[in-house]
């Protein structure tokens, strides 16, 4: 029994280690890990955090019961090699417990099931007074119209905090799954069809996402950020964004830029709204298939979210973006333009100023 009880003792402390272990990571988890989903900041993420600990802590007291039980049976009915020793009470067919031990689960699955259910309901059915976001998926970025304010944007949705967002969200191309845990649980994006998902940010603050459905070579550079500014905030957004982006004169420093823009292929997939109509008809939006570059400058990630990595300027990323797209973000449907560096060097002038 000895070399028995030396391995149940291993087992133990090894479980109650990784058990401690996984309670730091979870204490630890919103600085190195910001999809965590233990620090809600709006009220939808609130209501799954709640079900979250309510189902935990059944399941937890469950699971005590169980082993509870378990240790009794097997501390005091097991065999202590004694002739005499009687058999336990035998319990089979016992009408009264087989109706207890199916009632009493089955009252703790309706008990989850409630709240559980209603939950699901209530996280995707928007309020009628709901600020409306379309949420496109594409590979492998987020597209966000504002149909209310006409605003076109990629990457980064902008949004009042304490203000019900509701996501109307679908797919351009393949299945993909729009997950910002601060705020809300995931909804997927189909292809023909429309989901909905209610956001809503109780304070100002940064919230990081992800798409958390595989849809190809980069799904993991697939990212995007929910930004909650105040409302005041996001109305001055709303009225930059609508400003058209000024076409820069012979001589500007980002008129070499702008020549590159319009002479290397980038008006097939991107457009910009200029201050100059004639300007505008050269990139027209119905040939919109990759992201609006209007305001690029405005928002500090691109490609997907994904750029800059830490540590890196955005001009550098940038500069590794324009040079080979496909070698930074495998599978990439913008493809190596074959830019020299002035050139690169010239269009990265000419994007940062289009704040």
């Amino acid at each position: 029994m000895a070399p028995i009880r030396r391995r149940l003792t291993r087992l133990t402390a090894l479980v109650g280690s990784s058990l401690l272990l996984t309670a730091c990571a979870i204490l630890d988890a919103g600085e190195d890990q910001p999809l965590t989903t233990f620090e809600p900041a709006g009220p939808f993420a609130e209501q799954i955090d709640s079900l979250f600990w309510l189902v935990f802590w059944i399941a937890t007291g469950v699971f005590v019961l169980v082993m509870a039980g378990l240790v009794i049976i097997v501390v005091f009915f097991r065999d202590k090699g004694k002739d005499d020793q009687k058999e336990p009470k035998q319990l089979h067919g016992s009408p009264k417990l087989e109706v207890l031990w199916t009632v009493i689960p089955a009252l703790i699955l309706a008990g989850i099931a409630v709240p559980t259910v209603s939950s699901i309901f209530e996280l995707t059915e928007c309020s009628p007074d709901a600020m409306e976001v379309e949420v496109i998926g594409h590979q492998w970025w987020f597209e966000f119209h504002y149909p209310e304010q006409d605003v076109d944007t990629a990457n980064v949705m902008v949004i009042p905090a304490g203000e019900e967002i509701c996501a109307v969200m679908t797919s351009d191309d393949v299945l993909h799954n729009f997950w910002v845990p601060a705020l809300n649980g995931k909804r997927y994006l189909v292809p023909g069809q429309t989901t909905t998902l209610r956001l809503e940010a109780s304070e100002p603050g940064e919230f990081w996402g992800h798409c958390a459905e595989f849809c190809g070579l980069s799904h993991s550079l697939m990212r995007t950020r929910v930004e909650a500014v105040s409302q005041a905030d996001f109305d001055q957004w709303v009225a930059d964004q609508l400003a058209p982006a000024t076409l820069p004169a012979e001589g500007d420093p980002g008129y070499e830029g702008y020549e590159v823009f319009l002479n290397k292929a980038c008006i097939q997939c991107h457009t910009v709204r200029f201050d100059d109509a004639e300007a505008s008809n050269i990139v027209p939006p119905e040939e919109f298939n990759g992201p609006d570059l209007t305001h690029f400058a405005s928002r500090d990630v691109f490609a997907g979210a994904s750029l800059p990595e830490e540590g890196e300027s955005h001009d550098e990323a940038l500069k590794r973006w324009l040079a080979n797209p496909p070698e930074v973000k495998p599978g990439s449907l913008m493809p190596p333009l074959g830019l020299t560096e002035a050139e690169i060097d010239a269009l990265i002038v000419w994007l940062d100023g289009n704040e």
